[in-house]
């Protein structure tokens, strides 16, 4: 079965934890909203001159986690 690079990419995975959860125990519910607000930002900022619909699917992912957190 093929890798979901945007919902579960292989590489931010260490072992059985993954970076994303790692950063929300680290950087606390304030610090980790605005870590996705400014992911989603940045996807959205380069998708036209880099990954086009990947990085628009990246920049959703943030904020539907944004929006669940």
């Amino acid at each position: 079965m093929p890798f979901d690079m945007v919902a579960n990419p292989p590489h931010y995975n260490q072992g059985h934890i993954e970076c994303i959860d790692a950063l929300e125990a680290a950087l606390g519910p304030d610090g980790f909203k605005a870590f996705c607000r400014g992911n989603a930002i940045k996807y959205l900022w380069r998708a036209d001159l880099k990954n086009g619909a990947e990085d628009y699917r990246k920049a959703a992912w943030y904020v539907d986690r944004l929006i669940s957190s």
